[in-house]
C-alpha cells in the first residue's frame, strides 16, 4: 500500500479532498485532516495516521501488532499508526471510511467565497 493507494481510496469518500497536515500529504473532509502520512520522527517511515475512537485503536493494536502500532507521541490522540506495508487495501478502505465518518461529523462544511458585487 502506498499513499497514492490510500488517496485513491479516500478520494472516493464525499467531500473528501488532498490537502498537507505538517507538511505531511493528507486526506481532509471540512478542512479537518482525517488521515495523513506520519511527519513526527518517533514514527516508523511509510506509516499513515488515522483519525479513529481510542477503544478501536487499542483493540486494532491488540489484533493485529505487526500492522497498527502507535508511538508516545500520539498516545493522547485518537489516532492509529498504520503501517502501509503491512495493511490490506479492504482494511484500508474500512479505517478511512471509519475516520471519514468521525470527523464529517465534525467538520464544519467550508463557506463558500462570495462574489463582489459590482
Amino acid at each position: 500500500m502506498t499513499f497514492a493507494a490510500v488517496r485513491a481510496i479516500g478520494l472516493k469518500l464525499a467531500g473528501a479532498e488532498e490537502g498537507t497536515m505538517y507538511g505531511a500529504p493528507a486526506l481532509k473532509v471540512g478542512g479537518k485532516w482525517f488521515a495523513c502520512i506520519a511527519s513526527h520522527t518517533s514514527a516508523e517511515p511509510n506509516t499513515l495516521v488515522v483519525f479513529m475512537d481510542v477503544a478501536q485503536r487499542d483493540a486494532l493494536i491488540a489484533e493485529q501488532p505487526g500492522t497498527y502500532y502507535l508511538k508516545e507521541h500520539y498516545v493522547n490522540y485518537p489516532v492509529v499508526l498504520v503501517r502501509l506495508s503491512q495493511v490490506r487495501a479492504d482494511a484500508m478502505r474500512d479505517l478511512l471510511a471509519g475516520s471519514w465518518r468521525i470527523v464529517s461529523a465534525k467538520a464544519r462544511p467550508r463557506p463558500r467565497k462570495r462574489l463582489a458585487k459590482k
